[in-house]
């Protein structure tokens, strides 16, 4: 079985983490952990002299931060399930979506496992949803895990 936990440092990512953590795994089923992130554009910064240097340092800090939490996952996977391998991938792009569906579909996954931020309304109008763009066009499966009743 090959299973791909698109995270992104979130508590939903944490939910999805541990929605595959709960369940027993084939033996010799393999894991990607697989983070993305959007870049840091100094555009957002305004006409501050020192926006580049800012969006260098902000994108170092979260592409640290990411790497950290994907190491950390990984880890908790491989510890649980020691017949299975586990790999990592953290990436930057601008297409958050498309990403995380090109990934499912080059590494070839039988399962795709994310978290839902569960925005409604105005907000999912202007953020859009990850999660219905993967489970629209994702070549597999795809679960999307929801924040417990009561968390």
């Amino acid at each position: 079985m090959r299973v791909m936990l698109a995270l992104d440092n979130s508590m939903h990512s944490a939910y999805a983490l541990e929605s595959v953590l709960e369940r027993p795994w084939p033996d010799n089923s393999e894991f990607l952990v697989y983070a993305v992130y959007e870049p840091y554009h100094p555009d957002f910064a305004g006409w501050d002299e020192t926006a580049v240097e800012q969006a260098v340092l902000y994108a170092r800090r979260l592409e640290e931060e990411l790497n950290n939490y994907a190491a950390s996952c990984a880890k908790r996977l491989q510890e649980k399930f020691k017949g299975c391998k586990v790999f990592v991938e953290v990436s930057e792009s601008a297409r958050i979506k498309e990403s995380i569906i090109e990934k499912a579909e080059s590494w070839n996954c039988q399962l795709l496992v994310m978290g839902s931020h569960g925005r409604t309304g105005l907000q999912r109008f202007l953020l859009g949803s990850v999660s219905q763009a993967v489970v629209a066009h994702a070549p597999c499966s795809v679960e999307i895990i929801k924040r417990p009743h009561g968390s």
